[in-house]
């Protein structure tokens, strides 16, 4: 059978990153086979345009937008396509919803930019499930300058963060019976309760 394809999304300093591994460790527990990967990277390829991408810039938004599913055709070719044909459940720390929350809603990207980018990249590829963690930017972008170092993103200012913020919320209102949006101001603990629940009643893993 055909693995799960699960996505989590949010801005800055929502916790992606470490629900992501929570969730893969959770779905292992219960002996399923999970890739747990990330975005922009998952391949090598897509790996190298991720340093481009946090790194260098200020881009122009659609060229910037153009690398990031230049990385994520990369990834869906060589890392998610083929795990989910061989029944592997996939985890994924963003997909092509931040850069529509990123690019579009936040920098300006004509949503047909984003489409057209889509059809080309993804070969119709969706997520089965999509975990938006919601976090005022405020709050975000303290959680990531405590980490110490920050990326290009992090840095950006906060009117862009909040059009970031009210992209995914506009998305998961556009799309319910995919995304669920989770309040990330609870505890690790507590979001990572909330998003296996999550899980179980709409994909029901055994």
């Amino acid at each position: 059978m055909r693995g799960r394809f699960i996505t989590l999304e949010g801005g800055e300093g929502a916790g992606k990153s470490t629900q992501a591994r929570r969730l893969a460790d959770a779905l292992a527990a219960q002996g399923l086979p999970v890739l747990r990967t990330r975005e922009p990277g998952g391949a090598p390829g897509a790996e190298a345009v991720r340093d481009v991408l946090l790194g260098a810039g200020p881009w122009d938004g659609v060229a910037e937008c153009m690398l990031h599913f230049a990385a994520r055709r990369e990834h869906v070719a060589r890392s998610i396509t083929p795990a989910l044909a061989a029944g592997i459940w996939v985890v994924c720390d963003r997909f092509a919803d931040s850069t529509l929350a990123y690019q579009c809603f936040g920098q300006g990207v004509p949503r047909a930019v984003w489409d057209g980018l889509a059809e080309i990249a993804l070969d119709g590829l969706r997520p089965d499930l999509t975990l938006v963690l919601d976090l005022a930017p405020e709050e975000g972008l303290a959680r990531a300058a405590a980490r110490g170092e920050t990326n290009r993103y992090e840095r950006m200012g906060l009117g862009f963060h909040a059009r970031v913020r009210d992209g995914f919320r506009a998305i998961a209102a556009a799309e319910p019976a995919r995304c669920t949006v989770l309040d990330a101001t609870d505890t690790p603990e507590g979001v990572a309760a909330a998003i296996l629940a999550t899980v179980r009643s709409r994909l029901s893993p055994s």
